[in-house]
């Protein structure tokens, strides 16, 4: 299988950033070890970054809500001179295989997303303090900041040079930012993304492509005056103390992989995997303090802190896998008061954070290339935000009566206040209001169904099914299906399910991972980018790629 990639580190193993923390204000310093990448082969010179990096940074997005809530103001800077980001590092995109390019550029536009969004829902606002040259995926790296900085001297500049450089889209949403968010004119943005050099000072500012330009001699004391003043305007109420999050403990054979609540089962010759969630083994906390005393032992953290590392895994490490199966057993009724506890105290901190990592998660869900279906068994505890997964997936089955020398509680669904308003897709529309976007009222009579237990024939009267299934039918049912979904390409899979998951509205995120990724699959396999002659093969050669000239 190669070299797994194991996206579990914390802060005693950081290669590439630092961390200042100074009460409601945190430097985040990029200081990337050119010494240190993830594979062979490729020197993250100039603050380049390949996926370790990223690993990195998206613990330290995580862990600055969980771990430090205090913190009301992130600064993101370099520890280089006369750099800030040279973006994604060239020679391993040159080098690394299809798969993982496109894998990698999924996960950093993921880790983006999750810091831009960490003003709205944390109340930590991120500003990009950008000294010297941040180009490429340094440039978007600052873009999905909420506020951006640039020092006006002879050196800094911010580039998007991907199209003419290296014959690629930028690859982590800076195409979208730049028009969705930054709201740049259309033939600025045309010229700015056609310039290897990239734009400076005023003009940067007076083309939206940043928010404030200042001299060199105040910059330093003006971030942090700026920090400051944003940090005092905060609307965030103040938490002394967070919760510590600890290692995750996880075991990996040739067919499993083990955590504490959630068990991958894993099916080679079939090319499919289970995904089996555990229901909790005790009663919630009496109440919120008791469950900020259980730290990341409680039971909704953790189970999403697992299965957010499970599927980071599989994406990575079982990508011939194309098919995905999600279960879940247990107590059904304490899993709703688990969640019914964060639900009823959704305005704690830590309540808030929980629920958050979980609308993070589900959304990684919904963007994986992979065939994702659900099997509603006995003795299922698909219940609220673990019903969401029925929701999310391409297909549900669920059995239907009684399994002969099967004594487990029946099959059953049960909807609560999660499945309607705080766990949107990208298109910002719930699961359920995607699903009947053509019948809205299917909404209203699912919604009057909170709190009941669906067992089959309800859940399938509701839509809340693809297909029940009795006894006789059900092992030969489900059998054909696996076989059958594991047969077709994975090419036209992907490509049909990114398309059928995401009906309705248009937002930057679907545009990020549905036009943008989308085209820079069919680009990263094109010979103009990547063949032997290609510009990402030549780059630093001083000989230009030899591209085919032919326009599709």
């Amino acid at each position: 299988m190669g070299k797994v990639i194991d996206f579990r580190t914390d802060p005693s193993r950081y290669r590439h950033w630092r961390i200042n923390y100074d009460g409601p204000v945190a430097q985040l310093i990029m200081d990337v070890d050119e010494d240190a990448g993830l594979f062979d082969g490729y020197k993250l010179k100039l603050n380049s970054y390949d996926l370790g990096v990223d690993i990195e940074l998206n613990d330290i997005v995580q862990r600055m809500r969980f771990e430090h809530p205090e913190v009301k103001v992130v600064v993101m800077q370099s520890g280089k001179d006369k750099v800030f980001c040279a973006g994604a590092n060239i020679r391993m995109l040159g080098g690394a295989a299809h798969s993982h390019k496109v894998n990698f550029c999924k996960f950093t536009n993921e880790t983006r997303n999750a810091f831009e969004a960490a003003e709205a829902d944390s109340g930590q606002k991120y500003i990009a303090a950008i000294k010297g040259a941040c180009a490429g995926g340094g440039y978007e790296l600052a873009l999905a900041c909420n506020h951006l900085m640039l020092t006006d001297d002879s050196v800094s500049a911010v580039a998007l040079p991907e199209v003419p450089l290296l014959a690629v889209l930028p690859g982590t949403g800076g195409l979208t930012r730049i028009t969705d968010k930054r709201k740049m004119r259309r033939d600025q943005a045309d010229l700015f993304c056609s310039i290897e050099e990239g734009v400076k000072g005023k003009r940067a500012k007076d083309w939206r492509l940043i928010d404030e330009v200042i001299p060199n001699s105040s910059f330093d004391e003006t971030v942090q005056t700026r920090a400051r003043e944003f940090a005092a305007e905060s609307s965030k109420s103040d938490v002394e103390q967070g919760i510590t999050l600890n290692p995750l403990n996880r075991t990996i054979t040739d067919k499993n992989i083990a955590y504490s609540l959630v068990e991958v089962e894993i099916d080679r010759d079939g090319r499919r995997v289970f995904i089996n969630l555990k229901g909790p083994e005790e009663v919630p906390p009496v109440d919120m303090e008791a469950f900020v005393a259980q730290g990341d032992q409680a039971y909704l953290l953790k189970l999403c802190r697992e299965l957010e590392d499970a599927i980071l895994h599989l994406r990575f490490n079982e990508m011939e896998n194309g098919l995905w199966i999600f279960k879940s057993s247990g107590d059904a009724e304490w899993l709703e008061a688990h969640e019914k506890l964060l639900n009823d105290n959704a305005d704690h901190w830590l309540a808030n954070e929980v629920r958050l990592y979980w609308k993070r998660t589900l959304k990684r869900v919904d963007v994986t290339s992979r065939s994702l279906a659900a099997f509603v068994e006995n003795g299922s505890c698909f219940v609220g935000v673990l019903a969401e997964l029925l929701f999310a997936v391409d297909r549900t089955y669920m059995m239907e009566g009684s399994f002969e020398g099967d004594n487990r509680p029946p099959a059953a669904i049960k909807l609560t206040e999660s499945n309607f308003c705080p766990y949107p897709m990208g298109n910002d529309l719930t699961r359920l209001e995607t699903r009947f976007l053509g019948t809205p009222d299917d909404v209203m009579t699912a919604r009057a169904q909170i709190g009941k237990k669906l067992e089959a024939e309800a859940a399938n009267e509701f839509g809340l099914v693809t297909m029940i299934l009795d006894d006789i039918d059900w092992d030969d049912e489900v059998r054909v299906f696996m076989e059958e979904r594991a047969s077709f390409s994975p090419d036209a899979m992907t490509g049909m399910e990114a398309n059928l998951r995401f009906a309705g509205p248009e937002t930057m995120e679907t545009r990020i991972f549905g036009r943008l990724t989308a085209w820079q699959n069919w680009i990263f396999n094109r010979p103009n980018a990547v063949g032997e002659n290609g510009a990402l093969q030549r780059y630093g050669s001083g000989i230009r790629g030899e591209y085919n000239m032919e326009r599709v």
